[in-house]
């Protein structure tokens, strides 16, 4: 098959686009957002769909199998053997209508599609391009038919839209592997030109469409003025439109948070994992998939459990965010049925307890050691979800630290919402609830309480390690009104007589923090506890004859963790400056290990960064001391030591398998703030 040129296209195509009346759509007021956010707010649940090409070869290519719809690229496949598969995609098993009762069914509310992925595929009917839906035996535009059944059901529908191009001439930079593809005559702005002209058939041929899910931006010729041009385009086509963080380039890493004083959209997108305390403040939207990857691979058995999806709905939920749930369908046009099987498993859980999860506002509590809760305003008070995944088998269900009284209880499957007893003790209520889960995975107990919430968490005891050389100043504080904070440190409880917190305690010896709230001499949460150790800090080595550098081996490999390095044969070696990714040899697959010593300054507690994508382990003295380890995004963990001055074995190791790729080593000293180890720092021997 011949593909017109894509420069042809973009002449004919340039003239669509009709200039705007400049308008910034940022400059609205809070409660303008607010609105246009209500109904996403509301909706808590959404399925993403990953459709295209890449879901021919269905994950496998010359004998590997861990591709998906990233292919193109990790299998590094040319671009006139990629075309190919226009001539093959034929999903004549396609049907809309059955696709959004699938996600209605599991009590989804809205539908995010790939109109076009990273490799330039698209799925409707683009007059810009023929590398696209039409151009396949199939000549149905998909989009249409998906936008006409999710109108028809009542399901918003949502384009995924990739900022990236893999196909387009224009678009840079190239892969570093496609040596047949020169940039001549390639123009970026020309690129952007062509992908407003997208978006403008996306948003005026298919109705109203709900959010706008931009993706590929992390690449050097983004930046935030692109950003900030094709948001406020967007909006001017469609003005309630809701657009996602990645239209920018102010997105740090895979956890979806914008950078501070970057533009940030209007939601930030956590990938495959769910923050600790979700994004206070922020709309934001977890996306994640129910296997290992978001395109079809025939060979991906490790599915989530149906169990394990539905506890991380309530826990996003809980945390005041959205669920966006994968499917990646067969070339033929179907969901794979291990989809299907836990899309029907949620919609059963959906149908008892979907008031638990739609327009519920985040937990009032900091945690809760049997589940997560939800909540909604009533008449008079507040409406608590009690999501409960470890059922208490004395049938005594503790509420801690909540000091309103209760109006009533019942569980929310009981039809006839029969009263539940609730007592107190102390701080907490106690539900009195039938010795058996009603629901093995996910009960949900109703707890309405009277007047404005009132929760006393207990306490925070934090300092800034756990282990100190000389002196640790300890902060005992609560963020709870109307409390006095009273601790010990000799490992008792605290009574109402103990001493009063007022400020930083001071520890010289190792010691057990106990806090606890008080409220007219009487307790209103549980104690809280905390251990700080004083350390003898770990000896320097005595080592003769050390230059500055980092020592390296690089291999060549394709692994989902680390591997025993000392088990392979290292493709090459040598000697950088620091920690950097010059030795590699191909854009994916390969691993390495750097060796050498970290000079510290003084004696002292030092915390090491490693940040990485994939993953990556840190070793100080030959010891594990950070363990980033697995498939992943950028993502960074921290480890602490205490160290005397002089100089200490360092080792990190790092693995590349596919997608982004990189790797940084930081460390904070007690004197300076966190940088990347200098080398200065870094030595081998001669």
């Amino acid at each position: 098959m011949k593909l017109i040129s894509a420069f042809v296209l973009a002449f004919f195509c340039f003239a669509s686009v009709q200039s705007q009346e400049a308008r910034n759509y940022l400059n609205e007021s809070r409660a303008q957002y607010e609105a246009r956010m209500e109904w996403w707010s509301q909706a808590r649940f959404g399925m993403f769909i990953h459709w295209g090409l890449y879901s021919i070869p269905a994950g496998e290519w010359k004998g590997t199998t861990n591709h998906a719809e990233w292919i193109r690229t990790t299998a590094q496949i040319p671009l006139t053997e990629y075309e190919k598969f226009v001539g093959q995609f034929n999903p004549v098993k396609f049907n809309a209508t059955e696709w959004v009762r699938m996600a209605k069914n599991a009590g989804m509310k809205y539908i995010t599609i790939t109109s076009k992925h990273h490799d330039g595929f698209c799925l409707f009917d683009s007059k810009c391009t023929d590398f696209d839906v039409m151009s396949t035996p199939f000549k149905r535009d998909i989009l249409k038919e998906l936008a006409d059944a999710c109108h028809k059901e009542g399901i918003k529908i949502c384009w995924y839209h990739s900022i990236m191009d893999w196909h387009h001439p224009d678009y840079l930079p190239r892969r570093e592997w496609e040596k047949d593809r020169p940039t001549t005559g390639a123009d970026y702005d020309r690129y952007v030109q062509h992908l407003k002209n997208q978006l403008k058939e996306l948003l005026t041929n298919y109705g109203e469409i709900s959010v706008l899910w931009f993706d590929g931006e992390w690449e050097s010729t983004w930046n935030q003025k692109y950003g900030t041009e094709i948001y406020n385009y967007v909006r001017s086509l469609q003005p309630n439109i809701i657009i996602n963080n990645r239209v920018g380039a102010g997105r740090a890493g895979m956890e979806g948070f914008t950078k501070a004083g970057e533009f940030a959209g209007d939601f930030g997108t956590p990938e495959q994992e769910i923050p600790a305390t979700g994004m206070p403040g922020l709309y934001w939207e977890t996306c994640m998939t129910m296997n290992n990857n978001w395109g079809y691979n025939k060979h991906d058995d490790h599915w989530k459990s149906a169990e394990d999806l539905i506890r991380k709905l309530a826990d996003i939920a809980s945390k005041g965010g959205n669920f966006l749930l994968n499917v990646g369908p067969t070339s033929e046009g179907v969901f794979p049925q291990p989809s299907v099987d836990r899309l029907r498993e949620i919609g059963e859980w959906m149908k008892v307890n979907s008031e638990a999860i739609y327009s519920t506002k985040a937990s009032p509590f900091k945690s809760l050691s049997w589940g997560r809760c939800t909540q909604k305003p009533i008449d008079g008070g507040v409406r608590l979800f009690l999501h409960v995944f470890d059922w208490p088998s004395d049938g005594k269900l503790l509420v801690p630290g909540i000091l309103n009284q209760a109006k009533q209880a019942y569980v929310l499957s009981d039809p006839k919402h029969t009263p539940l007893i609730v007592g107190r003790k102390e701080d907490a209520l106690v539900i009195s609830v039938p010795t058996k889960a009603p629901d093995a995975i996910n009960s949900t107990v109703v707890l309405d309480i009277d007047g404005k919430i009132d929760i006393t968490s207990p306490p925070s005891v934090t300092a800034k390690f756990d282990i100190f050389t000389d002196a640790l100043e300890v902060s005992i504080s609560s963020d709870r009104e109307n409390v006095e904070v009273r601790y010990t440190v000799d490992g008792s409880v605290p009574a109402a007589s103990s001493k009063l917190a007022t400020g930083p305690v001071t520890l010289t010896a190792t010691t057990t923090v106990t806090a606890r709230c008080y409220r007219d001499g009487k307790p209103v949460s549980g104690p809280v506890s905390a251990t700080f150790t004083k350390v003898k800090p770990a000896s320097a080595f005595n080592v003769d004859g050390v230059v500055n550098g980092i020592q390296y081996s690089y291999f060549d490999g394709d692994w989902n963790i680390l591997p025993d390095f000392t088990k392979l044969k290292a493709v090459k070696s040598g000697t950088l400056a620091n920690f950097d990714l010059s030795p590699r040899t191909q854009p994916e697959y390969f691993g390495l290990e750097y060796s050498g010593y970290v000079r510290i300054p003084e004696d002292g507690v030092y915390s090491f960064f490693v940040a990485s994508d994939d993953g990556s382990r840190l070793y100080v003295d030959n010891k594990l001391l950070i363990d980033n380890d697995g498939l992943h995004g950028m993502v960074e963990k921290k480890g602490v030591a205490a160290l005397s001055a002089g100089l200490h074995p360092l080792v990190v190791q790092y693995f590349q398998k596919s997608g982004g790729r990189d790797i940084k080593v930081s460390l904070e000293t007690p004197k300076d703030a966190k940088q990347a180890i200098p080398g200065s720092m870094l030595y081998i021997k001669k």
